[in-house]
């Protein structure tokens, strides 16, 4: 598949540092996009740029912790400075607790509201003004958001998790009514079973055991396959929204 109308963008990753958000950076950093990584793992950032550039491609690490305001705020003035204007937003920074809603873990809820939900409403009101410039000029312009089948499938002990996401894609369904007459495209992508690090934060040895279970059985995504959808979206001709994507294994389907 050929990405070659991604060369010259710009682009803004979210969760950057693994998982979905590293590999789509990588991705697009390799078909010639800028790419800004924030993400709250510092070091990781810098190895991750460090690599992206000796391979040929542009990359600037930020630090970034999306629930945190003042963080979002400088992490924008630092890509403005490096870039300019972004046309190409990830969100992929999320967080995964699942747990019996009748342990009341107030703070976990709170966690994946901030991060799954605010965190991504905080990237997006930061962007967007460069989103809506840019498409005016007659460039393309998109924003991404992965939420999960979770949005909308239900399983036992995900329900905030669930939750947090169907707020990501209803959102971005409503994005798409303010901002698609402007001619920014919004996508929401919705994977099913991907292997990557949200998996490691389930302290439930019994759910844990589960997921686990799971990969063996339905043979999960990995984070590539995501990236590639991803990269194949936003190449795609200014006047095309794949405005949803619902990505499973063959075995979950």
């Amino acid at each position: 598949m050929s990405y070659d109308t991604l060369t010259g963008r710009t682009a803004v990753v979210t969760g950057a540092a693994s998982g979905m958000g590293e590999a789509t950076a990588r991705l697009l950093a390799s078909h010639g996009v800028r790419v800004a990584l924030l993400a709250r793992r510092a070091e990781r950032l810098t190895e991750l740029a460090a690599e992206i550039e000796a391979a040929g491609g542009q990359a600037l690490a930020v630090a970034t912790d999306v629930t945190d305001p003042a963080s979002v705020a400088a992490a924008t003035e630092r890509v403005h400075a490096a870039y300019g204007q972004v046309d190409l937003v990830v969100n992929a920074a999320g967080v995964m607790l699942p747990n019996p809603i009748a342990e009341g873990r107030a703070d976990e809820w709170q966690r994946m509201l901030d991060t799954n939900v605010t965190g991504a409403l905080r990237v997006i009101g930061a962007f967007t003004p460069d989103l809506i410039a840019v498409a005016e000029s007659g460039r393309t312009a998109d924003l991404v958001n992965i939420s999960s089948i979770g949005a909308h499938v239900p399983f036992p002990n995900y329900a905030v998790y669930g939750a947090t996401k169907a707020a990501l894609t209803y959102l971005s369904q409503s994005l798409r009514t303010e901002l698609g007459p402007r001619d920014v495209r919004v996508t929401n992508i919705e994977p099913g079973l991907t292997d990557t690090e949200l998996g490691g934060h389930i302290d439930n040895a019994e759910l844990s055991g589960q997921l686990d279970g799971m990969f063996d059985a339905l043979i999960g995504l990995s984070a590539d396959d995501i990236a590639d959808l991803i990269a194949y979206t936003t190449s795609r001709a200014r006047h095309v929204n794949l405005r949803q994507a619902i990505v499973l294994p063959t075995r979950q389907a």
